[in-house]
């Protein structure tokens, strides 16, 4: 019994220690002239589900849940905005070459059609992120038709 105590007291040590440990936010107050929104004419119900399906991950200013200030969680959310801003950068998009923007655009397609994305883990806690079958449809038209132009 004494083992658990001191396995017990060195958790809430632990958990308690690493809450000084802070992470970086992604966060900005403007929109680049290089935004995806920006540069195409996307339609406003297009652009509204974009933002908040996609946008968190993969732009420069992420909302932050209130949990994003509890370590360990924060860490995995960082690392996940990471990630989906490295594959790709919806702030960035007019500094792609347009074959790197088709591709880009191929893929998106390819893993809303396969629903892939948004990632369930996302969706799970965010389920205004979820795409109904008519935004879904709406979305892959709109992509498909601005990677064959």
């Amino acid at each position: 019994m004494k083992i658990v105590k001191i396995i017990g007291l060195f958790l809430l040590v632990t958990l308690v220690g690493i809450q000084f440990f802070p992470t970086s936010r992604n966060q900005s107050d403007t929109i680049p002239r290089t935004d995806f929104m920006l540069v195409n004419d996307v339609p406003e119900q297009i652009k509204n589900k974009l933002q908040v399906s996609c946008y968190d991950c993969h732009s420069n200013n992420t909302a932050y849940p209130w949990y994003n200030k509890v370590q360990p969680v924060a860490w995995l959310l960082e690392n996940h905005v990471k990630e989906g801003r490295a594959e790709l950068n919806f702030n960035e998009w007019d500094s792609l070459s347009s074959r790197r923007k088709a591709s880009k655009l191929k893929s998106i397609i390819s893993q809303i059609e396969n629903d892939e994305m948004p990632l369930a883990s996302y969706t799970l806690i965010h389920s205004d992120a979820v795409f109904s079958e008519t935004e879904k449809q709406d979305i892959i038209k709109f992509l498909t038709e601005l990677k064959n132009k």
